[in-house]
């Protein structure tokens, strides 16, 4: 049976790129055969979703610190704008911490930006989302964000992240790299990501866990995003995800909780 849920990655245009780290579009033509798999996202998102009646909404979806499983509705879409690390107070008006694990209305956020946004996209086609944004979000944003901060958050992040040409690095060399206490980078993360700087690491290793299992063998996977050993991996794993490796792979998911409603609907 065809999958009912596709997902198409567009290009970011040139001038959302300092603010946005990616744009997908996520259609359901039918309820899913099998559960809908939230993954942990240490991302703030905006989201412009069209649910099966034409109802829009413009929401902020907060990072999310484990998956989740629910049953899926049939007849959605949805434009998801991935922010950037930095991007969530500027653009709403709050810390990305204080989102996380919600989804939120963007016109209750006390950010005028979001408030703006809110208003500018909500009746657009979703084709048409992308390019206006392009033009209307570098003028929200330029005056309300500081650079240098954004930059050392950025670089804290790229350091914690899984690369293929690398293990990510502990949270104690990072802070010491970037001149700045472990204090002061756990802060920088708060804000501007959402989550500890310890929190993301493991995030992301188990995402890259996710991308490469298929790839190599376990211990070959664990060695490459970063564990100490397969144990490690493991325990991870489970923490977010609910379920150990195997049996996320092979279909032994936790029990599925009904597709959240949008807050105030």
């Amino acid at each position: 049976m065809p999958n009912a849920t596709a997902e198409h990655a567009l290009t970011t245009p040139e001038a959302l790129r300092p603010w946005i780290t990616g744009v997908r579009t996520v259609s359901v033509t039918d309820p899913p055969v099998e559960a809908f798999v939230h993954l942990p996202d240490a991302v703030t998102k905006v989201v412009l979703r069209v649910g099966p009646d034409g109802h829009r909404d413009v929401l902020a979806v907060g990072p999310r610190v484990r998956a989740g499983y629910y049953e899926g509705k049939a007849h959605v879409s949805c434009v998801e704008l991935r922010l950037g690390p930095g991007t969530a107070r500027p653009l709403l008006g709050v810390p990305a911490a204080e989102l996380a694990g919600r989804v939120v209305p963007l016109d209750r956020l006390p950010g005028r930006a979001a408030r703006r946004l809110a208003d500018e996209v909500r009746w657009l086609d979703p084709r048409e989302a992308v390019p206006h944004l392009a033009q209307v979000l570098p003028e929200l944003l330029s005056a309300g964000t500081d650079p240098a901060r954004t930059a050392l958050l950025r670089a804290g992040v790229d350091a914690l992240s899984v690369r293929t040409d690398r293990t990510p690095a502990q949270v104690r060399d990072v802070a010491r790299e970037l001149a700045v206490s472990e204090r002061q980078l756990r802060n920088l993360f708060t804000e501007g990501v959402g989550v500890s700087p310890k929190h993301y690491a493991r995030i992301n290793r188990v995402r890259t866990v996710i991308d490469r299992a298929t790839t190599a063998p376990w211990s070959e996977v664990a060695a490459a995003t970063g564990y100490y050993d397969q144990s490690h991996m493991t325990s991870d794993f489970r923490a977010l995800m609910g379920v150990p490796p195997r049996s996320y792979f092979t279909g032994r998911l936790p029990a599925t909780s009904p597709c959240q409603a949008v807050p105030g609907r």
